[in-house]
């Protein structure tokens, strides 16, 4: 058994049979990035000291507690993206500025997180401050995609996504403004959720959007995702953007049949943004999809254009509002595209921003009619498999990659990128699902048994 490969859901069960021991688990993974990370860049600080003690620490409760007392997530190694606090290390958001920053205190989902029996393995690459989506850090240096290493992982939550991909971790923690889960998780073919704005606490998280900031897990299947977002979601009375509602049981899902589900596929119009190879394979996954029952319908979603523009125009004056002084104090301390993006969103005059908000309020209540309609909505998660690093800048990267993801950002819908298919150069397809709000479950759900179907195929 190689057990850096394993997911969660199988460690789960192999811990709780006391087949492995949570040391071994997190040596290996340990031991893989070793291996890997010189090539990879995926981590900012590994914390492996830590993790051993915590591991050890985990062992022993895994054999003096029978396995209904176990917490369920005993023993996992998890890594998180470097805007999350972790006490007593460092978290830098990518930043320069923050080098050297200590927090006192875990960020609530990574308290959560180890509250459920989770071990921390480090802190992984961003791009500088969350805004952008190449994970190219002047600071920290660029992360790379490990089924192409001359190519991009994605960002901002680039690091996360390469080390699930290059099997470092079973476990990471994303964060998503404008599709910072779910792009790397598409390029680099692994599982992102962004769940419903409020779902997930933000607290202790370095912002980028208060508006549109979602935290989410990042794994390599889908069932693996529902188990850690069990852990993280629920109400956070000292988060302002936290909505105190029900909670599920995100771990349930089953190989429930498809049958009579309503998909709309955004095709008419939109689907055209794509390139050839991304729009053939979500083509052929709604036919999967219609093979297993469900109803597909074709739709024209061009007006979605509109909301992501929306969204990008608040998300740089939201960072601009963020990085205000500090901006304006020590502009050096910024990388030349997130300064120039920073500096553009200072620039939006209220009005602009008044009118972005007003889109946002309008394509609430359009997803809002579509959902009353259907089940789900399915589209590529980017419109291109990976870039190279070298060729358009990050901007430029932006505009092209947010085209799909950032739309519900801007309407606060739960989104999953799974893989959908690889191109002719062996690169991974991103497949989105989106639901209503607060239907996790059926996002997930539909995510997994297109999982499933594909394996199959």
């Amino acid at each position: 058994m190689t057990l850096h490969t394993i997911n969660i859901s199988e460690a789960q069960v192999l811990i709780r049979q006391k087949k492995i021991s949570p040391v071994e688990l997190v040596e290996a993974c340990l031991r893989q990035i070793d291996s890997e990370e010189a090539r990879i860049n995926a981590f900012i600080t590994v914390t492996a000291e830590q993790a051993r003690v915590q591991a050890k620490e985990a062992e022993a409760l895994q054999m003096k507690l029978p396995v209904e007392e176990m917490p369920p997530l005993l023993g996992i190694p998890f890594a998180a993206k470097d805007l999350y606090d972790t006490a007593g290390i460092r978290t830098t958001g990518g930043t320069a500025y923050r080098a050297n920053d200590i927090p006192s205190e875990d960020a609530e989902v990574v308290k959560r997180l180890k509250a459920a029996g989770m071990i921390l393995l480090g802190k992984t690459n961003t791009h500088e401050i969350a805004l952008g989506v190449t994970t190219v850090n002047p600071h920290y240096g660029a992360t790379h995609n490990p089924h192409d290493l001359s190519r991009i992982a994605g960002g901002s939550s680039g690091g996360s996504a390469a080390a699930l991909a290059a099997n470092m971790c079973p476990a990471a923690l994303g964060t998503d403004t404008g599709g910072s889960i779910r792009i790397p998780s598409s390029l680099c073919g692994v599982v992102g959720l962004k769940p419903t704005y409020g779902r997930v606490s933000l607290r202790g998280i370095m912002p980028l959007s208060w508006n549109l900031d979602h935290a989410g897990p990042m794994t390599r299947s889908v069932r693996d995702a529902g188990l850690m977002l069990n852990a993280m979601a629920g109400y956070d009375a000292r988060d302002p953007s936290s909505i105190d509602v029900p909670v599920g049981d995100y771990a349930s899902i089953t190989e429930a049949s498809l049958k009579g589900v309503r998909i709309g596929l955004a095709e008419e119009g939109y689907l055209d943004f794509a390139n050839d190879e991304v729009a053939s394979a979500v083509r052929e996954a709604a036919s999967i999809f219609k093979s297993l029952g469900a109803r597909v319908e074709s739709i024209d979603f061009s007006w979605l254009t509109e909301a992501a523009r929306a969204n990008g125009l608040m998300t740089q004056a939201d960072g601009a509002a963020y990085h205000h002084e500090r901006m304006q104090r020590i502009p050096e301390a910024y990388g030349e595209d997130v300064l120039r993006r920073l500096r553009t969103g200072a620039a939006f005059s209220s009005t602009e921003y008044s009118l972005a908000r007003r889109i946002q309020a309008e394509m609430k209540r359009r997803m809002e009619e579509f959902f009353k309609q259907h089940d789900l909505l399915l589209l590529p998660s980017t419109a291109v498999a990976a870039p190279s690093i070298k060729g358009k800048d990050a901007v430029e990267q932006a505009k092209l990659l947010t085209r799909f993801t950032a739309p519900f950002n801007l309407t606060g819908l739960p989104a999953l990128s799974i893989l959908c298919d690889y191109t002719q150069n062996n690169l991974p397809i991103g497949l989105q699902f989106v639901g209503a709000t607060w239907q996790e479950m059926k996002v997930l759900q539909a995510g997994h048994l297109f999982e499933k179907a594909h394996i199959k195929s």
